[in-house]
């Protein structure tokens, strides 16, 4: 079964949302984290980030949303969005942006993309395989500069797990709410 307009847009807009505040929180971090290298890395990943979430602010405004348009995930997916923005020591910041978040997101679209129409939401479609090429290249950039500078790595495996844990136990990442639809 294909997903309805309302859907598509509701999906765009939440994802668009979840990449604004990882730009926002990459953005936060880069002033914050002593080392340049990370520093270096978060700061391109700013503007990566940033290019995904207006391209899903232009899909959201195609979907019959206002342009740019956001909606905010379940509260248990802000929650946690918060608590990585929230963290303060580079490894658990690398670890849980490159090692968590993004990988998880990633499966997230892999799913959208598995229930929507190919030929109907092309648009989507094109813009979640960029993504995810350049989220692939993101972790890979991450776990290059690790192998570079060892002391960057998180030896908290367990922490990890827990965090990966909990991404993955919201369900649904997706609330769609009454929203007025632009004409």
């Amino acid at each position: 079964m294909s997903l309805s307009v309302k859907d598509r847009g509701c999906a765009v807009a939440t994802h668009r949302y979840i990449l604004v505040k990882l730009m926002e929180t990459l953005a936060s971090w880069v002033p914050t984290t002593p080392e340049m290298e990370v520093k270096l890395l978060f700061g391109s990943h700013v503007w990566d980030v940033a290019q995904h979430a207006d391209a899903l602010g232009k899909r959201a405004h195609e979907l019959r949303l206002p342009l740019q348009h956001s909606l905010a995930p379940s509260a248990e997916y802000r929650d946690l969005l918060d608590e990585v923005a929230a963290i303060a020591d580079t490894r658990k910041r690398i670890a849980s942006m490159y090692d968590v978040v993004l990988p998880a997101l990633d499966a997230r679209y892999r799913e959208y993309l598995a229930e929507t129409d190919p030929l109907m939401d092309a648009p989507t479609v094109r813009i979640l395989e960029r993504i995810l090429s350049d989220d692939a290249r993101m972790v890979r950039e991450s776990r290059e500069l690790r192998e570079s500078l060892p002391e960057v790595t998180d030896g908290d495996a367990q922490w990890s797990a827990r965090l990966e844990k909990r991404e993955a136990a919201v369900r649904p990442l997706v609330v769609p709410a009454p929203v007025k639809q632009a004409s």
